[in-house]
């Protein structure tokens, strides 16, 4: 999986490498879909949500530019895979949920794995957790249709956020970095994930 749907797309990072190679990502789907997990497309994990392309999570988490030391925002849980590699490359993740059966699948998982540097909650990923901020990098993996301004008041000076932003069929895959007073943009790509429901995101 890591060398031929990544390595060979162009993500070089070797911390991120090791980190995708040695998570088991077939602990993240339901059993019966084990033999997908590894293959070169997203996985359905019910509640009509998925576990994000290898791919995607390497580009997403790549993107971050992550050294290690940093305070990590995670807007949508899911399975939990994207979870777990923030929190073998970070020092503390914090991630919403929305729908709580995903995330106390994901709690288990995490604890399965003796991943313990995160905190879970349900709620409206859309507002962002402020009581923890600011995020040296924000992650967001469902599409929204704008910029949440709640996500990007809640940046640290020189943070990072990675949003796909678009229509409910296609969107584009931004990074945001927070620079003095300003908010630089840049476009890495085109995407496709589900909806970001919230008060700043899709009403369903």
């Amino acid at each position: 999986m890591v060398e031929e749907q990544i390595v060979r797309r162009g993500i070089k990072d070797q911390r991120l490498l090791k980190v995708m190679k040695e998570i088991p990502r077939h602990f993240f789907v339901d059993e019966a879909l084990a033999v997908q997990a590894y293959g070169d497309h997203p996985v359905n994990i019910g509640q009509g949500q998925t576990i994000s392309q290898p791919y995607i999570v390497a580009l997403m988490t790549h993107s971050l530019g992550l050294l290690g030391n940093e305070n990590v925002l995670e807007i949508g849980t899911g399975s939990g895979y994207q979870t777990a590699v923030l929190a073998k490359l970070v020092d503390w993740v914090y991630s919403i949920e929305r729908i709580t059966e995903l995330s106390r699948r994901a709690q288990t998982v995490l604890e399965k794995l003796k991943i313990f540097n995160v905190n879970l909650t349900v709620g409206d990923g859309t507002k962002g957790w402020p009581e923890n901020g600011p995020y040296d990098a924000i992650i967001v993996t469902a599409g929204a249709p704008v910029l949440p301004q709640d996500l990007t008041s809640q940046l640290a000076q020189g943070g990072r956020l990675v949003i796909p932003v678009g229509d409910r069929h296609l969107q584009t895959l931004l990074r945001i970095t927070r620079k003095g007073g300003k908010l630089i943009k840049e476009e890495l790509g085109g995407c496709r994930f589900v909806d970001l429901i919230g008060e700043y995101g899709w009403r369903r």
